[in-house]
């Protein structure tokens, strides 16, 4: 008899720390103590079952017989070895064991109903001493399906949360993978996986996309992301209710972690603004979003359905002339002002790469008379440095440029005050001469009195 106060709190502890269901625990128990009747007193062959009662602690053995017709199988002659599989060219035949099998006739006289492939169960004796060799047998087995269950556990978990972002602890780095404490499992972040330019301290909490579980032979793989463009959808839809609920739809995005993303979104609903939904009053959303992605830049652009207007929209905040489709090649010949080329392009050509990712067609940016800059959405990833801005339009990020430029510097106003200041003592200076003349005429008339 077991220990039963000892199993029940082994029990509850599997339970609560590993998510581990008492069933499985107590189904582990069950086979590892078949196992080890099996070896000590079983036979060649031999089925055997067990049955534990944790209310009484008691333990019921018993041997399984599985039904089959004597058409079907084939005797073994005297002194033949058991073979695994019967060699080709053989009888492929099930070979009869009766410790294992037993025939429909037999069967029948113990249940009347018994079909082929039933099994039929019988008592046996009641052991308690098992041998050493048992014993380490029988641990290994629960052992085994402890990891088992643990496993199917997590997998069951962690599968529903598949494209959801996930909490972690860091807990260290090897080999340029991040391993993620996720509370009964760990998550690994591939080296490409992770933002360019961040770093990961161990203890420190972070969010990240889990994008694929996987079941291998050593455990449950589950791989993290936090440069997947789908983070950055749903950091989105965590920071805007209308996205969750339906009102704001997210088209397609454009991403390079660490740099700069283009979002495209449209409003299923007329009466709101999806740009403004995301943007958030005073910039409030996005900026948490960018916080989030360590200072990435975003572009968020209303979706337009004609591809023109869309590929306009793209290349904000540059202002587009015209647009040429070509829909044999899937191309697209964009027009530009010469002073609107470098935005349209961006720094090593970030702004037309990211557009053409985000619309799916390859755009030539084209100045007035001048030879094309081409860029399609299988350009290469170009790391990015520039600081982070959030882009809400085109007209906006115009208006500030304008702005900068009016702004005299420092030195300038400097030099202006100076120069006012100068003027000043110029004509003090000439109005000065006519003051002295009249006093020297006042001091000669007095000397000749």
């Amino acid at each position: 008899m077991l220990d039963l106060k000892t199993l029940n709190l082994v029990i509850e502890q599997l339970a609560e720390e590993r998510g581990i269901p008492r069933e499985k625990m107590l189904e582990a128990v069950e086979s590892a103590l078949a196992t080890a009747y099996n070896r000590e007193y079983g036979k060649r062959g031999q089925i055997v079952r067990a049955h534990f009662n944790a209310e009484s602690g008691d333990v019921d053995f018993y041997k399984v017989k599985i039904v089959v017709d004597p058409a079907e199988v084939r005797m073994e002659e005297e002194g033949e070895e058991p073979a695994a599989r019967p060699v080709e060219g053989e009888d492929e035949r099930v070979r009869y064991n009766e410790e294992k099998h037993i025939f429909l006739d037999d069967a029948r006289r113990v249940k009347r109903d018994t079909k082929v492939g039933d099994e039929i169960v019988f008592p046996l004796e009641k052991k308690t001493d098992f041998g050493r060799i048992a014993a380490q047998t029988a641990k290994q087995i629960i052992m085994q399906k402890i990891r088992e269950a643990e496993r199917a556990s997590v997998v069951e978990e962690y599968g529903g949360k598949e494209g959801d972002i996930v909490n972690g602890i860091v807990q260290r780095s090897e080999r340029g993978n991040l391993y993620v404490d996720l509370g009964r499992a760990t998550g690994i972040m591939p080296f490409h996986e992770q933002i360019p330019g961040e770093r990961y301290r161990p203890g420190e909490r972070i969010h990240a996309y889990l994008f694929s579980v996987e079941e291998g032979v050593r455990g449950v793989y589950l791989r993290l992301s936090r440069s997947h463009p789908k983070f950055l959808e749903k950091l989105f839809e965590m920071e805007v209710p209308e996205i969750k609920n339906g009102a704001v739809a997210v088209k397609a995005i454009a991403r390079e972690a660490g740099g700069r993303s283009k979002i495209a979104v449209a409003a299923t609903d007329e009466r709101i603004d999806p740009v403004g939904a995301l943007v958030g009053q005073r910039g409030v959303r996005v900026s948490t979003v960018m916080s989030e992605l360590g200072g990435e830049r975003i572009d968020i652009i209303e979706y337009a359905a004609a591809p023109a207007t869309f590929i306009e929209d793209a290349l904000s905040p540059a202002r587009v002339l015209s647009v040429t489709l070509n829909e044999a090649e899937h191309r697209a010949t964009v027009e530009v002002s010469e002073d609107q080329q470098s935005l349209a392009i961006g720094r090593g050509g970030q702004n037309v790469r990211l557009a053409a990712k985000l619309t799916g067609w390859s755009i030539d940016i084209r100045p007035v008379g001048g030879a094309p800059a081409v860029a399609d959405a299988e350009t290469p990833v170009v790391p990015h440095e520039e600081g982070p801005v959030a882009t809400e339009g085109a007209e906006e990020a115009l208006l500030e440029k304008e702005e900068g430029a009016v702004q005299p510097p420092e030195e300038a106003v400097v030099k202006a005050a100076e120069t006012e200041l100068g003027k000043e003592e110029n004509e003090a200076i000439e109005e000065a001469p006519d003051e002295m003349d009249t006093a020297d005429k006042a001091e000669d008339g007095k000397e000749e009195k």
